[in-house]
């Protein structure tokens, strides 16, 4: 049914009926109560056939203050145009995606003149990444005579996405490094080891090498002249990024693969800062996707759009076909972060032979994405024997885990063992720890 009754109607239905208490002896009375009601409703009928239909001028628009972000609140806005002759009575109900988290009403009840627009707003929260639907707006307008409200559906279906929460990167990023960290970074590089990167021409000084005078500078001003350099600013870094079984392990209601995300938004942010160009590699027992090094607001962008409806899979990565990707990809030496993590020997055994891939040219960092909750079983004493058994387990895991760190390291690369709390602070101090020693 396209309609419903209103007030109007019930209160006139019940003023008709209040005679019937009174027909029991005039039967003429009742006749004419019930000629009444018949006479009521087939008012609303005509009432709901001369009004079902809104002009053409009538039309309600959605759109959305900002991008869809996970955990932001995001204002939705339905714009109503009514550029009829006619006073509308309404009430507006969105259909809104229902994974979103409602912060208030989406229903609203409102007058609007002839020619004029009004304004309805509300607030949803995305509580996880990937693609989302809005429905139609429901509408509900009262009718010419004012005895049934009419149906309509208006504002047309929109799709949206929700992306990664590029502020919650840049926060992780500034709590790691604060403000003025770059700069004292870039200071510090260039006093610390030898770049490669031509700066400037100055007079040799006693101590300088000799095999950076410059002997045709030297004859042109007929003075010993020395070539400056600096640590290259463009450096390469490229973050694989682990989708298989173990990141889909969920910790404070986030799988370890959304928390990988936010260390990498903030790293990648870092890198542009520091003049560095940067890459993404998302895989599993293949690579999913691959976004070269680049650097700047755009690549920023694609990376957000490539990430936005990702989700780790239940497989086991293959480190192996990653890591000769990467390196038939990148001439070029790089700084290679792979985020993943690791409980067995036989994921240990293959991440640390598939790392000879990028050794030499390429120095990887590994970082294991642990849980928090390994550490805090061993640190307490067991209460049964159940306690036992898990306290057991998780030791050997956790032994297990540094052993295969300890190989990383004696391969010639780095190793971290965080938790998702730890991760982006860890991660940012360690690419500022390889930048100011020159490990490029």
């Amino acid at each position: 049914m396209r309609f419903v009754f209103s007030r109007r109607f019930y209160i006139l239905l019940a003023i008709g009926l209040v005679p019937l208490s009174l027909s029991w002896n005039l039967p003429i009375l009742r006749t004419a109560v019930i000629t009444f009601d018949v006479l009521l409703i087939v008012a609303a009928m005509v009432d709901y056939l001369i009004s079902r239909r809104l002009p053409d001028g009538f039309r309600i628009r959605r759109h959305f203050e900002k991008r869809f972000a996970i955990g932001d609140t995001s204002k939705v806005i339905l714009h109503i145009e009514n550029e009829s002759s006619y006073t509308f009575h309404l009430q507006i109900k969105d259909e809104y995606p229902s994974e979103m988290r409602l912060d208030e009403s989406r229903e609203v009840e409102f007058s609007i003149a002839p020619r004029s627009t009004a304004d309805f707003f509300y607030h949803l929260t995305p509580l996880r990444r990937g693609n989302y639907s809005f429905g139609h707006a429901a509408v509900r307008f009262l009718s010419r005579l004012g005895l049934v409200w009419c149906q309509a559906e208006l504002a047309e279906s929109d799709s949206v996405k929700v992306y990664p929460n590029m502020r919650r990167a840049r926060e992780i990023e500034l709590k790691a490094l604060g403000a003025q960290s770059f700069l004292a970074v870039q200071r510090r590089a260039v006093r610390r080891g030898e770049g490669r990167e031509f700066e400037s021409m100055r007079d040799y000084v006693r101590g300088d090498e000799l095999r950076h005078i410059s002997w045709t500078a030297t004859a042109r001003r007929s003075k010993l002249t020395t070539r400056q350099y600096q640590i290259e600013r463009d450096q390469t870094v490229i973050i694989a990024l682990d989708g298989g079984r173990l990141m889909t392990g969920r910790i404070d209601d986030e799988t370890k693969f959304d928390t990988a995300i936010h260390a990498l938004l903030a790293l990648m942010s870092a890198c542009a800062k520091a003049g560095d160009n940067c890459g993404l590699a998302v895989f599993g027992r293949r690579v999913k996707k691959y976004l070269p090094p680049k650097r700047g607001l755009q690549h920023i962008d694609a990376v957000l759009e490539t990430l936005h409806d990702l989700e780790p899979e239940m497989v086991e990565p293959s480190y192996a076909r990653a890591f000769q990707f990467i390196s038939s990809n990148l001439k070029k030496r790089a700084f290679v972060v792979i985020l993943t993590d690791l409980v067995d020997k036989e994921s240990s055994r293959e991440l640390i032979n598939s790392l000879k891939l990028l050794r030499p040219r390429h120095l990887p960092l590994v970082v294991t994405i642990g849980d928090r909750d390994l550490n805090a079983m061993v640190s307490t004493a067991p209460s049964d024997i159940r306690d036992v058994f898990r306290q057991s387990a998780a030791e050997e895991i956790i032994l297990q885990r540094e052993a295969a760190l300890r190989m990383v390291e004696s391969l010639g690369g780095l190793a971290l063992d965080v938790t998702t709390q730890t991760l982006g602070p860890r991660l940012l101090e360690t690419y500022l720890r390889v930048k100011e020693r020159g490990l490029l």
